[in-house]
């Protein structure tokens, strides 16, 4: 009995790696080789509409509202959407207003009995825009440099480019919390990157996220999942995205920085707040999502069980570092792409590391009634 439970332990491992291999160096290495093609663009300055949902963010609009409100670029708004703000939110943006003409407020008021969630403040603020390129990113977030609304919209002169899936990563601080943060954002990010490359777009992070208003409206907006409170961005992509109007753009001028967690108790509250959109997804998304984290999960559990029960302790090695330099093969230009070049040295702590959170999360959100946002 005991040697067919080895067999079976050995041979989930084996199954696991080669399940591994497959999204490393097919799916995932597409992105690793990828050049951003902006730079063969002209760019042509199209009329935007920068949209920004706040709630609360009178420290973090003060700070970074400007970078936004000062782009090159000659044809542009910002609609900050001021939902149910209790700071003093109200105020700095009163100030923002007197200096910069092509700024404009949407003010949500507090219902004594209904939450409103971020989905219509973005649909308020949508409803604002005078364009028809919409450009989110959130009241916490800088571009690394005035030209990143050129950059993020000049896709559109293909006239079949409807979304534009954009990068933000987190600033770099000390600590195991920020390195685990950093690392979650880089995997996120080569994934619907590398998806997107294969004709599989499937999800977007609505800091640094872009598409058409009619677009939105032909497809009604957020009316299928208004009734899951996270997924303003991830579930837009996915139920309106496909492989030919959608592109990626990763240019260093495109990427929008933002402000990380730093403890774990807002951390896991700002994760948990997001659980629930994934079980939206389209149904081939979901099953090439879950063969891809059960087969990582699954690669490290059967690895650990392998090596208690001394199961062919050198080819269980073997099998360990097979993956481990496809990781170093894939990850490193990749990494580099996406600013995180410093977690090549971290990521074999990290990753399963990210992949123990992954699972936490997940049984976090079989127990857990309601999400809010903030």
């Amino acid at each position: 009995m005991d040697f067919y439970i080895n067999y079976a332990l050995f041979f989930l491992l084996q199954i696991c790696l080669i399940t591994q291999l497959y999204y490393l160096l097919v799916i995932q290495r597409k992105f690793s080789v990828f050049k951003s093609k902006t730079s063969n663009l002209n760019k042509v300055s199209y009329p935007v509409s920068v949209i920004i949902c706040a709630r609360n963010e009178a420290v973090n609009l003060q700070k970074y509202l400007p970078f936004i409100l000062e782009q090159n670029h000659p044809n542009f708004e910002v609609v900050v959407v001021n939902d149910c703000s209790y700071d003093n939110s109200e105020d700095v943006l009163k100030v923002f207003t007197e200096k910069y003409k092509h700024l404009k407020i949407v003010k949500i008021e507090e219902h004594p009995r209904f939450k409103t969630a971020k989905k219509f403040a973005a649909t308020l603020g949508i409803k604002a825009a005078l364009n028809e390129i919409i450009l989110f990113t959130d009241a916490d977030c800088k571009p690394e440099s005035e030209n990143w609304i050129i950059e993020m919209t000049a896709h559109y002169q293909n006239e079949k480019t409807e979304i534009v899936l954009g990068y933000s990563p987190y600033f770099k601080h000390k600590g195991l919390l920020n390195g685990l943060i950093r690392y979650e954002t880089f995997q996120t990010a080569l994934n619907y990157f590398s998806y997107a490359l294969n004709g599989m777009p499937y999800m977007g992070v609505g800091r640094n996220l872009s598409y058409k208003k009619s677009l939105f409206f032909k497809n009604k907006g957020f009316a299928s999942h208004m009734h899951i409170p996270s997924g303003d961005d991830d579930l837009f992509v996915n139920e309106n995205s496909n492989p030919s109007n959608t592109v990626i753009e990763v240019s260093k001028e495109s990427q929008v920085w933002s402000e990380p967690k730093l403890t774990w108790g807002s951390y896991w509250k700002q994760k948990t707040r997001h659980l629930g959109a994934g079980k939206a997804y389209k149904a081939q998304d979901k099953k090439n999502l879950t063969f891809q984290t059960g087969s990582a999960i699954g690669f490290y559990l059967f690895l650990v069980l392998c090596l208690i029960f001394k199961i062919e302790l050198l080819v269980v090695a073997i099998v360990f570092f097979i993956r481990f330099f496809a990781q170093i093969f894939v990850y490193y230009k990749a990494l580099k792409k996406l600013r995180n070049k410093d977690l090549i040295w971290w990521f074999i702590i990290l990753d399963p590391f990210y992949y123990i959170y992954l699972t936490s999360i997940n049984i976090t959100g079989v127990f857990r009634k309601k999400t809010v946002w903030k």
